[in-house]
C-alpha cells in the first residue's frame, strides 16, 4: 500500500484525511499466475494498482486471443469502457505472474472525487497518461512497420520481452510468432 500512496502523492500531495480514507477503503488482492482479474462479460467494478506482478489484457476475435496491453508493477489495471460506463467488458485481464494488486471500487472512487476535490487532479493526470499511451499504441498499429513496433516496445518496456511469452508479444504487436522470430534474429 505504501507504493500506491507514494505513487498518488507524487502526482499531487495527499492530505492526511485523504490518506486515511484511502487506507480505509483500498483493498489488497493476490492473483495467482493464470488467474483472472476480470473475465469478458463481467463488469469491471474496480480499478487496480499493481504492487508486484504482471497482467495481460486480451479479447477474443475469431476464436483467437488478441493481447491489447500488458500491465506491470506501478501500472493501473482497468477495463476502461466497462469501468467508467459500468457495463459488461469485452476484455479479459489475466495474471502472467503471481500478482499483488490494491484496488478501489467504482463507487468508492466516485465518493473520493466528491469528498476530496484534490483527488480529481490525480484522476485527470492518470487519465491523460493512459490516454496518451493508448494513442501511441494506436499510432504504432496504424503507421509503424512491425519491426518499428517491436523496437518501440524494446525502448519503452525492455523487461516485458523477458517476462512475457513470445506468443503474447506477437499478438500485442499484431504479427505472427514467425515474424517476431525474424525480427528478433535481425537484432
Amino acid at each position: 500500500m505504501t507504493k500506491l500512496l507514494q505513487y498518488l502523492n507524487d502526482i499531487h500531495p495527499l492530505t492526511h484525511q485523504l490518506r486515511d480514507e484511502l487506507n480505509r477503503i483500498v483493498t489488497a488482492a493476490k492473483i495467482k499466475k493464470k488467474g483472472y482479474l476480470l473475465k469478458s462479460g463481467r463488469v469491471c467494478n474496480n480499478i487496480y494498482f499493481i504492487e508486484e506482478g504482471l497482467l495481460r489484457c486480451f479479447y477474443i476475435k475469431n476464436q483467437t486471443e488478441v493481447c491489447s496491453w500488458f500491465m506491470k508493477e506501478g501500472d493501473l489495471a482497468i477495463s476502461i469502457k466497462s469501468f467508467f460506463e459500468q457495463t459488461p467488458s469485452y476484455e479479459n485481464i489475466q495474471a502472467l505472474e503471481d500478482t499483488l494488486v490494491y484496488y478501489i471500487s467504482y463507487q468508492d472512487l466516485q465518493s473520493i472525487y466528491r469528498v476530496y476535490p484534490e483527488f480529481n487532479f490525480i484522476g485527470r493526470v492518470l487519465t491523460e497518461k493512459y490516454y496518451t499511451l493508448s494513442e501511441q499504441r494506436l499510432f504504432g498499429m496504424r503507421l509503424q512497420r512491425s519491426s518499428e513496433r517491436y523496437q518501440c516496445l524494446m525502448q519503452q518496456s525492455p523487461d516485458l520481452i523477458k517476462r512475457v511469452p513470445a506468443i503474447y508479444i506477437a499478438s500485442l504487436l499484431g504479427i505472427t510468432l514467425e515474424t517476431l522470430s525474424r525480427i528478433k534474429s535481425r537484432r
